[in-house]
């Protein structure tokens, strides 16, 4: 670890560096420009699931847009933030479903590429800005006042959606990557039970050292 001497205090520059990521993460210009960008990313992301909510049954329209519905939860968080409370369950589902989804979206895409050899600017898009959304909701994490029980529920929903995505085959369509379904259930499952324990890690587990 880098460190500086300053005034006879040795300092850890890593430290100031967080110090210093932690003061631009709780401006509230910086909150607000957030809650935009996810607002509207929101709603872009519903609209993009446009069609296949169409088609899909009553029932399970809450739980086919994946990646609209995590960032509206962040939006959610980011709003309350900004007034300076906080909204535990929904933090924690943000924090988990966030980094889940944006991980997938970005793998997704890119065995897209793979497959097909292409997935124009959209896809590219797609990549970049399932990849903040992962990022933004780990940055976050220290801000969080998620307790044990607020994991457990956010857990249940999560798992929860992979059970309706898989058995009930309301996953998000990817033509080319259909005959792959089974083994992306598969990840998909083991990519949920890491996006639990990196948000219990970071906000519990974290706490308590």
């Amino acid at each position: 670890m880098p460190y500086l001497f300053g005034e006879g205090v040795l300092i850890s520059t890593n430290g100031r560096e967080n110090a210093m990521i932690k003061y631009i993460l709780q401006d509230k210009k910086v909150i607000f420009l957030l809650f935009l960008i996810n607002f509207f990313g929101t709603l872009y992301g519903y609209y993009w699931y446009k069609s296949q909510l169409s088609v899909t049954p009553d029932i399970f329209l809450i739980f086919v847009p994946d990646s609209p519905t995590a960032s509206l939860f962040f939006t959610i968080f980011l709003l309350f933030f900004l007034f300076g409370r906080n909204i535990p369950y929904i933090e924690a589902l943000a924090i988990i479903t966030l980094f889940k989804y944006g991980a997938w979206g970005v793998i997704m895409n890119l065995l897209t590429l793979i497959v097909e050899g292409s997935i124009g600017w959209q896809g590219y898009m797609l990549i970049v800005s399932h990849a903040a959304m992962a990022i933004q909701g780990l940055l976050y994490a220290p801000f969080y006042k998620i307790k044990l029980r607020h994991i457990v529920v956010a857990a249940i929903w999560t798992l929860h959606n992979d059970i309706i995505d898989y058995v009930f085959e309301m996953m998000p369509i990817y033509s080319s990557l259909t005959k792959y379904m089974n083994e992306i259930g598969y990840f998909t499952f083991w990519l949920s039970i890491l996006s639990i324990f990196i948000a219990y890690w970071l906000t519990i587990r974290k706490r308590g050292l």
